[in-house]
């Protein structure tokens, strides 16, 4: 069941937003080399508590995971993309490094996700993590009222295959509020024209992930991890946003 949110209701998960984007930014500047993965989960915890927020993934156990997620962040590395479960990893010169962070306050979700690239960077990876950006913005774009789900996935499938990368279509996008999954899905993959209609106060999580060389993916050992299942690199980017007579809102942005 979709549930759409009054002007009143997107505004709340706004500030939830805001501070999923300033706790991302924060992670930015801490993803040096050296500093391992446990720190980052530390730093956010601690925000969060501060907060007086809730973490998503706190507890959180679906039918994909092993058991429930006992950390406040997903941080995949190098051929990891999603669910990365922080572990005692200190990061390393040209480490790609995905963080996902998703948060309640007041009863209302925002989800984001941000590449970054530790130390030095390669050409292929600075290209890998740019195609997600612009794929998210392509996205973002087309989420006006009128278009259909299908548009958004078009899309995101668009920029993948204009930079020559898979496209896997099992974890994508979704509608969140309340809770952090709720409908409709979003593939990242799709026809135009097809698929749920936009309509003002809708409220999604748009998600484009690419590995470089495949479109494949495992569960790593530890249950929860998801790696390419040839090896190759990987990024992810996201946003929360609202679907608005006036057009696309994103509400993961700084304050």
């Amino acid at each position: 069941m979709v549930e759409l949110k009054s002007r009143a209701e997107i505004e709340r998960m706004r500030v939830t937003g805001r501070f999923v984007a300033d706790v991302l930014s924060e992670l930015r500047e801490r993803a040096q080399v050296g500093v391992n993965l446990l720190d980052l989960e530390k730093h956010v915890r601690r925000r969060i508590q501060e907060r007086g927020a809730t973490s998503c993934y706190w507890d959180y156990a679906p039918s994909f995971g092993r058991g429930p997620f006992r950390n406040t962040i997903c941080l995949s590395v190098n051929d990891a993309v999603l669910h990365g479960l922080p572990f005692d990893y200190t990061l390393r010169d040209g480490d790609v490094l995905s963080m996902d962070l998703a948060v309640e306050i007041d009863g209302w979700v925002a989800d984001s996700a941000v590449t970054v690239i530790v130390g030095s960077a390669s050409e292929e990876d600075r290209r890998l993590v740019c195609a997600t950006e612009e794929a998210l913005a392509a996205a973002i774009a087309v989420a006006v009222p009128g278009n259909r789900i299908g548009d958004i996935s078009a899309a995101i499938a668009g920029v993948a295959r204009s930079y020559g990368y898979p496209i896997n279509t099992e974890f994508g996008g979704h509608g969140l509020g309340r809770t952090m999954h709720e409908d409709p899905h979003v593939p990242n993959n799709g026809k135009p024209g097809r698929g749920f209609r936009l309509v003002p106060g809708l409220t999604l999580a748009l998600e484009p992930w690419f590995a470089a060389t495949t479109d494949r993916i495992f569960t790593d050992p530890d249950g929860w991890t998801l790696r390419s299942a040839d090896g190759s690199r990987t990024a992810h980017s996201e946003h929360t946003i609202a679907v608005t007579e006036d057009g696309p809102t994103v509400l993961t942005l700084a304050a």
